[in-house]
């Protein structure tokens, strides 16, 4: 009799603890969170999304100040966009940041981590700008067992996030294919509301999104099937998700493209998508990835910039001379047709961003008379490494990865000694390699 009276004890017990732990974990009424988005020299962008229909504010107060709080508009939740709200602080100040915490139907949310965000500095004309580093990467890849292809694990080494917040960059730019649509996904928006919504309920990501400014591009994993272009049937649902999940300050009207700046560089944000034709398709043309109206931005906006940095970031290579997968060579017209507009232009210090390939390198393409462009390609996070078969002459030597690894990119520099850093880390923070670049005067 003891002894059952004592199994039932510890079956009570059980259920209790799993009662509580079940209770404590949707207790917050967060789903998705907070992720803190774009920041400007007077408004900062915090991303969040709750569980059902409800009411979110956004409190935030400058870091040694706590006593002076401030309140964003209250945003209703809304079933239709995914219970997502986009959350403005727009009494912030230049240069300084701030503690926030969401506030869910008049209650505070108590913090699981970290969470802050900054301000942009303010530099005048003649005076010095800011110092900043950022970090970057593409092919995140999380694993859904029961959507998966069998076998091996596709993804892993998800600690890499822990690794890019120990660096402490003043933001992160995911340079596309950030999540993995399934066949089970990309036919519905029910199928890519599950897919954010899984890919970021992940405990790793949640202190580098709550703490950490991001900016994004997709590539076409982010898209729909893949490889995919613009005949994809669902590809107003993808332009749609993917502006609601992801906090860029602007986009244009048709498709995803779009520009930021942060202190004396300026970033240009590209679709790969949306405008493509299909990769086989060699019957019409002419055949585009950009399309004629998102060139015509690229180009005038070059023009335009008098940033000292433009770094451009696209989801495949650019530079890369080979025509095969998903590089720009394999759409040589448009390629050359951006090169010569950039000869033209005579612009200086131009980096292309890039990602696809699942593996790291640094382009240099160096010709008499012409300043020098860079691509930057970094990739995977934690999708699998490929090893890379295709001789490359662009390829800087040394600068070949083919593990899990991430980016760093720093900006430092008195006014007219401007200086870039790149670097390369494994997924435990262990360098493995740096570049120095010396921009064009």
């Amino acid at each position: 009799m003891k002894s059952k009276i004592k199994s039932i004890q510890k079956l009570l017990l059980f259920f209790f603890i799993f009662s509580q732990s079940t209770l404590n974990a949707d207790s917050s009424g967060i789903s998705s969170g907070p992720i803190v988005g774009y920041s400007t020299l007077k408004e900062v962008l915090v991303w969040v999304q709750t569980e059902k229909k409800a009411s979110v504010i956004l409190e935030y107060s400058e870091i040694g100040n706590p006593k002076r709080k401030f309140l964003s508009e209250e945003i209703q939740t809304q079933s239709k966009t995914g219970f997502v709200a986009k959350l403005i602080a727009n009494q912030v100040q230049p240069g300084r940041r701030y503690a926030y915490n969401l506030i869910l139907d008049g209650k505070k949310i108590e913090a699981k981590h970290s969470q802050t965000f900054q301000a942009q500095p303010f530099f005048a004309a003649g005076q010095n700008p800011p110092s900043f580093t950022f970090a970057l990467g593409s092919c995140a890849y999380v694993n859904e067992t029961e959507y998966d292809v069998p076998g091996k694990p596709y993804g892993g080494d998800y600690f890499v996030y822990n690794s890019i917040l120990s660096k402490k960059p003043d933001f992160t730019l995911w340079l596309g294919d950030n999540i993995y649509l399934r066949e089970t996904d990309w036919d519905s928006k029910t199928g890519f509301l599950h897919r954010y919504k899984h890919q970021r309920g992940i405990p790793e990501l949640g202190p580098l999104f709550a703490s950490l400014h991001h900016y994004a591009i997709w590539d076409d994993h982010d898209f729909g099937p893949n490889d995919g272009d613009s005949s994809f049937w669902m590809k107003d649902t993808a332009e749609e998700m993917f502006k609601l999940h992801w906090g860029n300050p602007n986009y244009a009207k048709e498709g995803i493209y779009g520009s930021f700046t942060w202190g004396d560089a300026q970033f240009f944000l590209l679709d790969d998508r949306t405008f493509r034709t299909a990769n086989n398709n060699k019957v019409i043309g002419p055949r585009q990835i950009l399309g004629e109206k998102q060139f015509q931005w690229l180009v005038n906006s070059l023009a335009f910039s008098k940033a000292t940095f433009k770094f451009v970031a696209i989801g495949g290579q650019f530079l890369n001379p080979n025509a095969v997968y998903e590089n720009y060579a394999t759409y040589p017209e448009e390629r050359n047709k951006i090169l010569s507009a950039i000869r033209e232009l005579k612009t200086k210090n131009v980096i292309f961003l890039t990602g696809d390939r699942h593996h790291t390198e640094l382009n240099l393409l160096k010709e008499d008379g012409v300043e020098p462009i860079y691509d930057f390609t970094v990739s995977p996070l934690t999708s699998g490494a490929y090893p890379v078969t295709e001789k490359n002459p662009l390829r800087i030597e040394g600068t070949l990865v083919e593990q899990r690894n991430f980016g760093l990119v720093s900006v430092s520099g008195n006014r007219g000694e401007r200086k870039l850093l790149l670097q390369i880390f494994d997924v435990n923070g262990k360098e493995l390699w740096k570049k120095e670049i010396i921009p064009s005067p």
